[in-house]
């Protein structure tokens, strides 16, 4: 067959690997320059529809962007419709306001500071043009609305001698041919109106002209954040998720023992969905990481523990939800068991798929993509830095073990990413059949690292297993040692187009494909 004919009958193959180009950097890093501990970037998140994008600080502070690249145009949609423009024209993004979300705390009870570090941000549904969005510290969730206002200025003075007052209660006109009042408290009428105080004073018939500002609403606006609700002291210890639901109405925040749910509408109580907490603290074998609302089914979430494992969880099963509706786990294998075994098992983050069919795990090496509807192991198994295995010991001395990475899902579910150190980020295509595995450094030039290294195999691989033999040419070729203090731990892909934000320290770096 030929022409068309022969392109339908040709069967799809998976998705080509993505190019990607370096796009933008807000508070790039200068060479030589300190890093303020309040300036590292502690939380990332894009709105639904991609048009806004937001990050937190360890300073408690939440920076919002907008995107610009569909606005610049400024024209009518019919003209739009009319011109030409290349359809492969990226997002690009502007600051647009920031605000001061949460400040230093001193718990007097516990006798324990509460530090103002952003540990997450989840954008709400809008409504009447405002922006609303939720933060949290390690104790307290607060819920914000950003919203353009116009600006108040004064015009004019008004100095007309007609209309002068004295003290807002005595005008020039009715002086000497209105009745006295009556003595108030023994002064008479005269002192009291006509003398204030011992400093001001006013003329019997009022000030010959007194000079009143005019305010007026201009056509500027200003954006305005305002704390709606505080939701607190419902969690004895830090919180590490929230999330919405689907309803628009609700919410979850996650500690290391219990979930809670939450109504937008009411900060001062809370339902206690989850509660690991044994009654003696020795028996303790697991502590939740994560929890996300399911992004379609209102009565569905999961959350992930230390263990390595995922429990989702059905709220119409009963009003706590101690037992889970199923249970993801990859079970062990035999003779692999170490003292690492546990601590690398723990899941640091987890995310749902866009339409809530597959979740995607992170534990310290691995990204895992797991499917709901089969409990019998992992769908899908990514290395992200297997040279790391040899090095445990070290990572354990210097704590970078416990280090938190995230992970994030493309819009279509083609592909995933996740971090790493000295500033790495891979991205995995898991299609069937697919063989993509991206190494990319958050810096100007994305690709720095595998133009450094032209000895490096090409990137084609032949199926997922291969991925390992691939990261274990990680390692610098140069033998120059990774550097554990530069990692990338928050990431965010765009929820329409192949866009990722990565953080890495006090920079926020745009990549496009």
């Amino acid at each position: 067959m030929k022409g068309g004919d022969e392109e339908v009958a040709t069967p799809a193959g998976p998705p080509q690997p993505l190019d990607w180009k370096f796009s933008q950097v807000f508070g790039e890093r200068i060479a030589g320059e300190e890093i303020q501990e309040v300036d590292i970037i502690s939380a990332i998140e894009f709105d639904k529809t991609g048009d806004h994008l937001a990050t937190g600080d360890r300073g408690g502070r939440v920076v919002l962007f907008e995107r610009t690249d569909a606005k610049d145009h400024g024209l009518s949609r019919r003209d739009l419709e009319r011109t030409d423009y290349p359809i492969s024209r990226h997002p690009e993004f502007r600051y647009k306001t920031e605000f001061q979300s949460h400040e230093p705390e001193f718990d007097y009870l516990k006798s324990l500071e509460i530090e103002e570090k952003i540990n997450k941000i989840r954008w709400c549904q809008t409504a009447n043009s405002a922006l609303f969005l939720l933060s949290t510290n390690d104790k307290t969730i607060k819920f914000w609305k950003v919203q353009e206002k116009k600006i108040k200025k004064i015009s004019k003075i008004i100095a007309d001698p007609s209309k002068a007052v004295g003290n807002g209660n005595v005008a020039s006109s009715s002086n000497s041919n209105s009745p006295k009042p009556f003595p108030t408290n023994g002064v008479s009428p005269d002192r009291s109106c006509n003398h204030l105080g011992n400093d001001i004073s006013f003329p019997p018939g009022g000030l010959p002209s007194l000079c009143l500002p005019v305010v007026v609403t201009s056509q500027e606006t200003n954006l305005v954040a305002r704390c709606r609700r505080v939701y607190g002291h419902a969690h004895d210890y830090h919180i590490n998720s929230i999330s919405n639901n689907s309803d628009g109405e609700t919410f979850i925040s996650a500690d290391d023992l219990r979930i809670n749910l939450w109504n937008l509408e009411i900060s001062n109580q809370s339902f206690n969905i989850v509660d690991l907490k044994p009654a003696n603290m020795e028996d303790l074998t697991e502590v939740i990481t994560s929890a996300e609302f399911h992004p379609a089914h209102c009565n569905m979430l999961a959350y992930s523990s230390s263990k390595g494992s995922i429990r989702l969880i059905d709220l119409r099963q009963s009003a706590l939800c101690d037992s889970h509706a199923k249970l993801f786990e990859e079970s062990e294998a035999p003779g692999s068991r170490s003292f690492f075994t546990e601590i690398i098992a723990s899941i640091s983050d987890i995310k749902f798929a866009k339409d809530g069919r597959y979740i995607l795990s992170r534990d310290y090496m691995t990204l895992k993509l797991w499917d709901i509807n089969m409990d019998s192991g992992p769908v899908a198994t990514f290395q992200v830095h297997e040279y790391l295995r040899p090095k445990l010991c070290d990572l354990y001395e210097n704590d970078s073990i416990f280090d938190k990475f995230e992970c994030c899902l493309s819009g279509d579910g083609l592909r995933v990413a996740t971090g790493s150190y000295s500033n790495l980020f891979r991205v995995f295509g898991c299609a069937p059949g697919s063989t993509e595995a991206t190494t990319l450094e958050a810096t100007k030039n994305p690709m720095r690292r595998q133009v450094q290294t032209p000895s490096r195999p090409s990137r084609s691989l032949n199926s997922i297993t291969r991925v390992v033999r691939q990261e274990t040419l990680g390692v610098d070729a140069n033998g120059n040692s990774l550097d554990f203090t530069t990692k990338l731990l928050h990431l965010a892909w765009h929820p329409t187009e192949n866009l990722i934000a990565c953080v890495a320290a006090n920079s926020l770096y745009m990549y496009y494909a």
